[in-house]
């Protein structure tokens, strides 16, 4: 038809433009897709991971391909290197956890005293108010009711779960393998699918950039979380924390700054609680909460946006919202996850003709 217009010396005429679904489409279709990640997220959780742990581990494997070792034995060095370090730091935490948390409950027992007095002006406010309350309805006589809920701690229960947790460590393990091994490959013939070669050579150059920055980012930002927890474990320790007991308090504020607005507000709350377990004074008492709060400022306002540049930078609101989806979603692992995914679609949508608008929307 196309072929008869011109050989007529008619203008051919424009393609029709493509439909588009109406809104209510796009939302419930967005909802769809929200429920059936909820759903299985038993399945999608690990491979996530396994990606996240896999672009963690790529600037390694880059590094041991440049000394001409091959991908698959240096993917088993990487990871076999990643489990030892982890295996390493949780037997050298495990005692200071344990004994946290058999101590920890005695000596907020033995706080509770001193929260007590500094609470009675307003709680002796709120019986008033209450008693109040209650003589202006008539009820002074009235007792409340207190309802009591007994829940069994079914050991059986935990021991079912064992083998589910097992199960998703491997799973993630072996996935991260396979990732680092054949990722490059699946990706490949992936690419080998599309129509024409321009095509294939303009998706083979924006998906190793992508991959490239994001194996970067990430592991920038690991390396500046380890720090930050580096820090505050030697500045606890230089308050009198044990350095075992510094050490986990380290690891778990380097793992809380992965999730933005969240993490640090979840940091602040554990650390002051520390700080009321750990030393006797209100002044010193605030002191780690204080440098947490110090070291978390230094980073965000000024080590991370000079490291990283403004081409990683998001906007908060956009941080939020991802982390509220995630979070609902995934739980814990959805807030850790939540920023390397909104980084990855960022860096996607700068590297497509078309869509750098959305990219600065997210900014």
């Amino acid at each position: 038809m196309a072929a008869s217009a011109e050989a007529a010396g008619q203008p051919t005429p424009a393609p029709s433009p493509r439909p588009r679904a109406p809104l209510s489409v796009v939302v419930l279709a967005l909802l769809a897709t929200m429920f059936a990640a909820w759903a299985a997220q038993a399945v999608i959780l690990p491979i996530l991971l396994a990606m996240f742990f896999a672009m963690i581990g790529n600037p390694f494997l880059r590094g041991l391909r440049r000394l001409y070792v091959p991908r698959f034995v240096g993917a088993l060095l990487v990871v076999v290197g990643g489990l030892a370090a982890t295996g390493l730091l949780a037997w050298q935490l495990a005692g200071p956890l344990y004994g946290w948390i058999g101590q920890a409950p005695k000596e907020l027992r033995a706080l509770a005293p001193r929260l007590e007095q500094m609470t009675r002006p307003m709680r002796s406010a709120s019986e008033a108010a209450e008693s109040f309350a209650r003589a202006a309805d008539g009820t002074r006589g009235a007792r409340r009711v207190q309802v009591v809920q007994i829940q069994r701690d079914d050991a059986w229960q935990r021991l079912a779960a064992t083998p589910r947790i097992a199960a998703s460590v491997l799973a993630v393990v072996l996935l991260t393998f396979f990732f680092m091994v054949y990722g490059e490959r699946l990706g490949r013939h992936a690419i080998a699918l599309l129509p024409d070669r321009q095509r294939k050579k303009l998706t083979v150059e924006i998906m190793a950039s992508i991959e490239r920055e994001i194996s970067r980012y990430i592991l920038t930002i690991t390396l500046i979380n380890a720090a930050l927890g580096m820090a505050f474990a030697a500045a606890l320790h230089g308050l009198g924390v044990p350095a075992a007991e510094a050490a986990m308090w380290g690891t778990l504020v380097a793992l809380l700054n992965f999730a933005p607005y969240v993490g640090p507000f979840i940091g602040a709350f554990l650390t002051l609680m520390l700080g009321f377990v750990s030393f006797d004074t209100l002044g010193a008492s605030l002191l780690p909460t204080a440098i947490y709060l110090g070291l978390h400022a230094l980073e965000g306002q000024l080590i991370t946006p000079v490291v990283l540049g403004r081409r990683m930078a998001l906007s908060p609101l956009v941080l939020i919202l991802a982390l509220a989806v995630f979070g609902f979603l995934f739980g814990i692992v959805g807030l850790l996850l939540a920023v390397p995914l909104l980084v990855c679609v960022k860096m996607a949508l700068v590297r497509v003709d078309g869509m750098e608008r959305w990219a600065r929307l997210l900014e």
